[in-house]
């Protein structure tokens, strides 16, 4: 297994992403786990996204257990979102790392409004699987800096939380950072399924983030879909049904 931690450099990174993230054909499998998680599976690779154990707004999902992916990606290490009970290969530190043939870029951002002064910091992670960029920011919710803004800019895939709460965006902010970020494809976590919220939970549901997001047209799946890179949708938001 050969894993690097590189050396942080503005310019490595601008480097980086000033290639086409959608020159070669592939399908990228995407399996909704609920909450914020989900199986990435690439033609060579197999990535899972904030593994949680079912606790707070999760506690009526199904714990993701037994999946084979050769690492995990977490925001941080809550419960809810980094939960990793097996001891599998997880990054969750900010950083640049190489696993293998995939660069792995970890970013700082709040997890809460007030600079993470209640909540800590999550871990904003960038990576490109089968030619996609994919940013996932399922455990931010506190403001983008500039030179965050120009790593995260333009992603073929942007995972981002919507449903408010302490560890949230609410819809009407991520709907700007959605505008700012400029995604072809956004898949919104962290929020409430329909129009009854639990009152064990305190996130709303979709519809402030789909108000604010009028340029984008919606399609609603089951647990899993397969995007190619060739065929990408542009402007697109993808609801997952836990």
């Amino acid at each position: 297994m050969n894993i690097i931690k590189l050396k942080k450099s503005f310019l490595f990174i601008f480097f980086i992403f000033l290639i086409p993230s959608s020159a070669m054909a592939g399908d990228l499998l995407l399996k909704s786990l609920g909450h914020g998680s989900f199986l990435i599976k690439g033609r060579e690779k197999s990535v899972l996204l904030n593994p949680f154990k079912a606790i707070g707004c999760a506690s009526d999902l199904d714990e993701p257990k037994g999946l084979n992916a050769d690492f995990i990606l977490a925001s941080s290490k809550l419960a809810d979102e980094g939960y990793n009970p097996n001891n599998q290969l997880m990054f969750v530190e900010p950083g640049v790392y190489k696993f293998e043939d995939i660069l792995l870029t970890g970013i700082e951002i709040p997890h809460d409004r007030v600079g993470g002064r209640r909540l800590g910091m999550a871990t904003v992670w960038i990576w490109e699987q089968n030619n996609l960029k994919i940013v996932h920011m399922g455990g931010a919710a506190g403001e983008i800096d500039i030179n965050s803004q120009i790593i995260l800019s333009h992603p073929d895939i942007l995972f981002i939380s919507i449903g408010g709460g302490f560890k949230s965006y609410k819809g009407s902010e991520a709907s700007e950072i959605v505008k700012t970020l400029k995604p072809s494809i956004v898949i919104p976590v962290h929020f409430q399924k329909g129009k009854k919220i639990r009152d064990n939970c305190d996130f709303s549901n979709a519809d402030l983030f789909l108000k604010n997001i009028q340029d984008f047209k919606v399609k609603y799946l089951g647990k899993r879909f397969e995007i190619n890179s060739k065929r990408i949708d542009k402007n697109t938001i993808y609801i997952f049904r836990d």
